[in-house]
C-alpha cells in the first residue's frame, strides 16, 4: 500500500487511490467540481490543482487524475497551487450570472462554496456575457443552462452510468450545451439524480422549486419504501409538508443514487393537490370522533364479537409497507386476544415465493445492490426492473459496464438501459430453461462435492432448453457464457414466476458457489418490509386467501386492516366487496385514502413513514432504520389554508404510528392486562421472532445489520422432475399475467399528483405473432372479455413478449380486479376490436 505525506500528514491508502481522495481521508477537501466518489475523475474543472513536491511528480498537478504513490509529498495550500485555483474559479465565473438570490441551489451550492473558499470576490471582466437558451426538461427538473460551468457531470452520469442518450453534450470550445436535441420529457428513470449532481443550479427540483430554502428545511435520514430494495433517503420537510427527497450514501444498498419512482412518489403524504384526499380524522360509524373515542370503540367491537363467537372469529390484515414495528404489533395483539394469525400477502402464492427467498436465500450468496455491481455475469429469472425496482436496472448497468454479459429470462418485453440476451420464456418454462442454462456451466464432479441432496438436484436438471432451435442456441450460448464466469449472479422475481421459481433459483445460486465462491443470489420481494413479513409468517403462513374464504364461510365475522387496501390489491375486487357486506365489523388503521378506508366502521389515521419513522427489513434481510423528520399535519401549502389561529393540537395532526394505535386498541381491550410495550419498541420486536433478537434497548435504533447472514439452512436442492412445456400454438390461447409498471401501479406513489403527468394509460400487451394469427394490430382499441364483463383499453403489440402470454398493469385506472385470478387463461378469438 502506498504511503504519502499531504499537507505534513502521512497516510497509507489502497493502491489505485487517487490523491483527492487519499486527502479526504484526512478530512482535507480538495475543492472539485467535476469529480465525484460514484463516478471518478475525468480532469475537465481543473479546480483540483494541488502542488506535488516529491516523488514521481512535479509540480501543479490535478489530485483527482494521480494516483497515489510511495514517497510523494503533496501540498493543497501551497502558493501556486491556491493562485491556481484562484484563476480557474475566476474564469468559471466569467459567464456565471450571479442570480444566488432567486437560485433555488443557493445555500447548497458547491459553486457557491468554492467561489468564497478561493477568495474570488471581486470582478474583473465587464464584457459580454456568453448566453443560452434554457430547456423544457418535464415536470421533474428546471433547466437554466447559464449557470453551467461545463464539469459534465450531468452527461457522465445520464449516459455512462444511468444509460440514457437522451441528455448530454451538444456544441464545442466555450459554447458546449448540456441539454436535449429539442425540449421534452427526459426519458431515464433517474433523472432526478441530476439535481444532487450538478455543483451549480442548471438542474434543479421542479416540484419544490421556490418554495423553502435548504436551511429552512426539517431533514432527516430516511428510506424509500416503493419497493424491496431500501434505498437510503434524506426527507426533507417544511411547513407540515414533505417538500423533498434526495439519494443518501449507502455504499452496500443504493450508493449515492434513487430512482424517481422513489424521490417523487411521496407526495402521498401530503394527501394531494389541496391535502384533501389524506384521511386526518378518527372516525366512528360515519362520524367524526376523537382519537381516544375511536380507539375505544374500535375495542369495544372486537371484544363484543369475541365474546358472541369466540376470539378466533376475528381476523387481521396487515401489508408488506408497514414497519417492522407495526407488523409485530400486529402479530403481538392478535396472539395476546386469541385472534387469527395476521395475513400479510394477498395470495398463499406470494406468502410461499417470499418465504422461500427469507428461508433459502439467507445464506452468505445473497446478494446487495453492491454485489450485483461487482458481478461478471448477471442472469435474471422473471424480473422486470425498470417496471418493478428500477435501482435494480441501475446496478445491472453497472455490472455491464465493467463487461459482465446480462442476460434475462421473461416473457415480458423488458426494457433496459443496456446491451443484453433476452430469452422470452414462459414463466411454466422458467426452471427448465434456468437449470439447463446451470447444468451447462456446472460439472457433475462439482455437485457430487456438494452431497448427495447437491447431486440429485444437479441430476434432475435438464440437459437442454429448446422449444425452438433459436431458443437453444441462445440457451447454450449463455451456459458457456455462465460457465465462463468467476463471479455469476442470479436475479430472481416474485410476480411472475411461478411458486417453486425462487425456492429453485436460491439452490440453483448454492449449486454455482459450490465452484464459483463469489457467486450470489439476488431476489426481489412484493414489498418495502415483505422479508420482514416472510420472516413473521413462517412456513404455511396466511393469505388474504384465507381471510376470504374464513369470511365466506362464516368463521371470520370481524376484521381489522392494517395499512392495506384489498380493494385494490386482491385480483378478485367483487367477490371482496361481498366478503366485507358480510362482516360485522370492520376497522381499519391507514394514512391513504383508499376504498378500504372508506368503508370502515372504525377509522384510526395513521402516520407514513415520514412522520412516525420505523424499522424495515430490505429484500436481502438488512435491518435499516426510518427517522422521522416532521410530525405532519394538514399543510399550509396549496389553496386551503387552516385557519391562522391559536389551538392546543396541530391541524389534521391527530395521527399515531399505526404499531402505537394498536397498543390503544391493546390498552382499551386488556386495560389491566397484558399490552404492547409502547414504550420499548425494541422488546415488540425481539420478542417476536428469533432471527429478531438482534434488537436490544442499548441499539434501538437498529440501522445495517443484517438478519441471519450465516450459512445456508438445510433443506435445500429439493430435487424435482422437469417437463418443459411445448409452447402454445399462436392464435389459441394465451395467459394473462397482470403486472407492474414504473408509474400508475405501485400504491404509494399512485397517490402522489406530482408523478401522474408521466402515468402512462393501461394497455394490452401481446405478442406480435399472436396478435397477427388474431387479426390484431399495434395501437388498436379493444375488448377483453372476463367471467364477468369486459375490460376496454389499447392494445400494444410486441415482437419481444413470449408467444402465448399476455400482459395487462396493476393499474389504478383500471379495474384489473375483475380477472378474479392472478393469471386466467384468455381466448385471442374473442378478443375484440372496438
Amino acid at each position: 500500500m502506498p504511503r504519502l505525506v499531504i499537507d505534513d500528514r502521512e497516510i497509507e491508502v489502497p493502491a489505485g487511490t487517487k490523491v483527492i481522495e487519499a486527502a479526504e481521508r484526512l478530512g482535507i477537501m480538495i475543492p472539485r467540481f467535476c469529480y465525484h466518489e460514484a463516478m471518478g475523475a475525468v480532469g475537465a474543472c481543473r479546480m483540483c490543482a494541488v502542488k506535488f513536491l516529491q516523488g514521481p511528480f512535479k509540480g501543479v498537478q490535478m489530485s483527482c487524475m494521480i494516483d497515489a504513490q510511495d514517497g510523494m509529498v503533496v501540498s493543497t495550500t501551497d502558493e501556486e497551487a491556491v493562485a491556481f485555483r484562484r484563476q480557474v474559479i475566476e474564469w468559471l465565473m466569467l459567464n456565471h450570472p450571479h442570480d444566488c438570490p432567486v437560485c433555488d441551489e443557493g445555500g447548497q451550492c458547491l459553486l457557491q462554496d468554492e467561489t468564497v473558499s478561493s477568495g474570488h470576490g471581486s470582478r474583473r471582466y465587464f464584457g459580454k456575457k456568453r448566453t443560452y437558451r434554457d430547456q423544457y426538461l418535464g415536470i421533474y427538473i428546471a433547466h437554466e443552462m447559464n449557470r453551467c460551468i461545463h464539469c459534465y457531470r450531468c452527461a457522465r452520469f445520464y449516459q455512462d452510468f444511468a444509460g440514457y442518450r437522451d441528455l448530454g453534450a451538444m456544441q464545442i470550445s466555450n459554447r458546449v450545451y448540456f441539454g436535449r436535441f429539442e425540449d421534452g420529457q427526459l426519458e431515464s428513470p433517474f433523472q432526478g439524480n441530476l439535481v444532487d449532481l450538478c455543483p451549480t443550479g442548471v438542474y434543479t427540483d421542479k416540484p419544490s422549486r421556490y418554495r423553502v430554502r435548504r436551511w429552512d428545511l426539517q431533514r432527516a435520514p430516511s428510506l424509500c419504501i416503493h419497493c424491496s430494495l431500501g434505498c437510503n433517503t434524506v426527507a426533507n420537510a417544511h411547513y407540515r409538508a414533505v417538500l423533498r427527497v434526495e439519494g443518501r450514501l449507502n455504499a452496500a444498498v443504493n450508493g449515492h443514487f434513487i430512482c424517481d419512482r422513489g424521490r417523487y412518489g411521496f407526495a402521498y403524504a401530503n394527501g394531494g393537490p389541496d391535502h384533501g384526499q389524506r384521511p386526518r380524522e378518527p372516525r366512528s360509524d360515519a362520524k367524526n370522533v376523537s382519537w381516544g373515542a375511536a380507539a375505544r370503540a374500535a375495542a369495544e367491537r372486537l371484544s363484543r364479537v369475541a365474546e358472541e363467537y369466540g376470539p378466533g372469529v376475528v381476523g387481521t390484515v396487515g401489508s408488506t409497507r408497514s414497519s417492522l414495528e407495526t407488523l409485530c404489533a400486529l402479530r403481538r395483539l392478535s396472539r395476546l386476544q386469541g385472534w387469527q394469525e395476521p395475513s400479510w400477502f394477498e395470495t398463499r402464492a406470494a406468502a410461499e415465493k417470499s418465504g422461500a427467498v427469507v428461508t433459502k436465500g439467507n445464506g452468505r450468496n445473497v446478494l446487495s445492490l453492491d454485489g450485483l455491481r461487482k458481478a461478471d455475469f448477471v442472469l435474471a429469472v422473471g424480473v422486470d426492473p425498470i417496471n418493478e425496482a428500477p435501482m435494480l436496472a441501475y446496478f445491472m448497468r453497472q455490472a455491464f459496464r465493467n463487461d459482465a454479459p446480462v442476460v434475462v429470462i421473461d416473457p415480458r418485453p423488458v426494457s433496459l438501459p443496456m446491451v443484453f440476451e433476452h430469452i422470452a420464456a414462459s414463466p411454466q418454462d422458467f426452471e427448465a430453461c434456468l437449470g439447463a442454462i446451470v447444468r451447462g456451466a456446472v460439472g457433475r464432479a462439482d455437485a457430487e462435492k456438494l452431497g448427495p441432496q447437491a447431486l440429485d438436484f444437479y441430476d434432475a436438471l435438464p440437459k437442454e432448453y429448446a422449444p425452438d432451435p433459436g431458443m437453444g442456441n441462445r440457451v447454450q450460448e449463455t451456459a458457456r457464457k455462465l460457465l465462463a464466469s468467476r463471479s455469476p449472479a442470479i436475479v430472481c422475481g416474485t410476480d411472475v414466476v411461478r411458486r417453486t421459481t425462487p425456492a429453485f433459483a436460491a439452490d440453483a445460486a448454492v449449486l454455482l458457489a459450490g465452484t464459483r465462491p463469489d457467486s450470489g443470489f439476488f431476489a426481489l420481494l412484493p414489498g418495502a418490509d415483505a422479508y420482514g413479513a416472510a420472516l413473521l409468517n413462517g412456513a404455511g403462513g396466511r393469505s388474504l386467501e384465507d381471510v376470504l374464504e374464513g369470511i365466506e364461510s362464516g368463521t371470520t365475522r370481524a376484521l381489522l386492516v392494517v395499512e392495506s387496501d384489498p380493494f385494490r390489491s386482491f385480483p378478485d375486487r367483487s367477490r371482496w366487496e361481498k366478503a366485507v357486506e358480510k362482516l360485522r365489523d370492520f376497522i381499519v388503521l391507514d394514512y391513504l385514502p383508499s376504498e378500504t378506508a372508506r368503508r370502515a366502521d372504525v377509522f384510526l389515521p395513521t402516520a407514513t413513514l415520514f412522520e412516525a419513522g420505523g424499522t424495515y427489513v430490505n429484500r436481502e434481510g438488512r435491518v435499516q432504520y426510518a427517522s422521522p423528520v416532521h410530525h405532519g399535519g394538514i399543510p399550509l401549502w396549496g389553496s386551503g389554508q387552516p385557519p391562522r389561529a391559536f389551538r392546543d393540537r396541530i391541524p389534521g395532526g391527530e395521527h399515531k404510528a399505526a404499531w402505537q394505535a394498536l397498543a390503544d386498541i391493546a390498552a382499551a381491550l386488556c386495560p389491566k392486562g397484558e399490552d404492547l410495550p409502547v414504550e420499548a419498541p425494541w422488546r415488540l420486536m425481539a420478542e417476536e421472532h428469533e432471527l429478531l433478537r438482534i434488537f436490544r434497548e442499548d441499539n434501538y435504533p437498529l440501522n445495517g445489520l443484517r438478519i441471519a447472514a450465516g450459512e445456508p439452512p438445510p433443506g435445500l436442492f429439493a430435487a424435482r422432475p422437469f417437463s418443459p412445456q411445448k409452447r402454445q400454438p399462436s392464435g389459441k390461447t394465451v395467459e394473462l399475467f397482470t403486472v407492474e409498471w414504473l408509474y400508475g401501479t405501485e400504491e404509494l406513489s399512485s397517490y402522489s399528483d406530482i408523478v401522474q403527468p408521466l402515468v402512462k394509460d393501461p394497455c394490452l400487451v401481446l405478442n406480435a405473432a399472436d396478435a397477427e394469427g388474431a387479426g390484431l394490430a399495434d395501437g388498436e382499441a379493444v375488448r377483453v372479455p372476463l367471467e364477468e364483463g369486459f375490460l376496454e383499453l389499447v392494445l400494444c403489440v410486441s415482437p419481444d413478449a413470449a408467444p402465448g402470454t399476455a400482459f395487462l398493469p396493476r393499474h389504478r385506472r383500471l379495474d384489473w380486479q375483475r380477472l378474479k385470478r392472478v393469471s386466467p387463461t384468455i381466448s385471442l378469438d374473442r378478443i375484440e376490436k372496438i
